[in-house]
């Protein structure tokens, strides 16, 4: 974990630099001169018909004020908690478990591995990551540390534009779509003690798993999810850090999310 140390401790100075630039900094088009990261936003724009759970509030955003009718501009915004890029806390699936506000900013940059399965899950709908496959890829990149968001890159995100394909609807309504399986979400939980786990689907469970067993185990451990994310055919599979902007809500089971990764520059 040193070198997890090491990166959170440039990124949180690198980030206090930027900050520090002003408004100015703020509305540049690109991070100042010797920000040693590449911001990469792994976040969907929320629009009207982007995908939806079935049965979820519907995004809609209204317009309140207007400059003619009020010198300014607002609107009224509508959404349900787990609708686009979005973060899961514990109480999703667990009666009296943490709720979003109970996650501190310590929580919420944490370092991030990302597996790209993109090729072997091609058009299969319902692709499971496996543990033998988790197993392989150790093999390769060297065991997940502890206190990281394993993030599964599908490639799912290709069908964003089209909520039909991205969701799998089969003829009984049913859904099919990538995610992590049981196996390998367990082991990710109870033997890497990882902090969340993260994808590219509408969902870290397999669409067609009607038990969520992934979402049980990682929300049951006091983790987190992300879903819907983009992007993360840009990330490295070691070395990026995330920032997660989950609103504390309280009371509230997650909530659309700005996630922004930090990817350090190599030389």
């Amino acid at each position: 974990m040193k070198r997890y140390a090491l990166i959170f401790v440039g990124a949180l100075l690198a980030l206090a630099a930027f900050a520090a630039g002003g408004a100015s900094a703020a509305r540049s088009a690109s991070p100042p001169p010797g920000f040693p990261f590449t911001p990469v936003d792994l976040t969907h724009v929320l629009r009207s018909g982007i995908p939806i759970w079935p049965g979820d509030p519907e995004y809609r955003l209204t317009p309140w004020a207007t400059f003619e009718n009020d010198g300014y501009f607002l609107n009224e915004l509508a959404i349900g908690e787990h609708s686009g890029t979005h973060f899961g806390a514990p109480v999703h699936f667990h009666e009296g478990a943490p709720d979003a506000a109970t996650f501190t900013a310590d929580d919420l940059v944490v370092p991030a591995v990302v597996i790209d399965v993109a090729e072997a899950v091609g058009d299969n709908v319902d692709y499971r990551f496996t543990l033998a496959e988790l197993e392989a890829w150790e093999a390769e990149f060297g065991a997940i540390p502890a206190g990281s968001a394993v993030l599964l890159r599908t490639g799912w995100d290709r069908f964003w534009g089209d909520p039909e394909a991205f969701l799998g609807f089969d003829d009984e309504g049913g859904l099919h779509f990538p995610g992590f399986g049981a196996d390998a979400a367990a082991f990710l939980v109870n033997e890497r003690a990882v902090a969340g786990l993260g994808i590219d689907t509408h969902g870290i469970d397999p669409g067609n798993d009607e038990e969520y067993a992934p979402n049980t185990l990682m929300l049951g451990a006091g983790g987190f999810h992300l879903e819907n994310l983009t992007n993360l055919d840009r990330l490295p599979a070691h070395g990026a850090v995330l920032v997660i902007g989950a609103l504390p809500i309280e009371g509230g089971s997650g909530g659309p999310v700005r996630v922004i990764a930090l990817v350090p520059h190599t030389e």
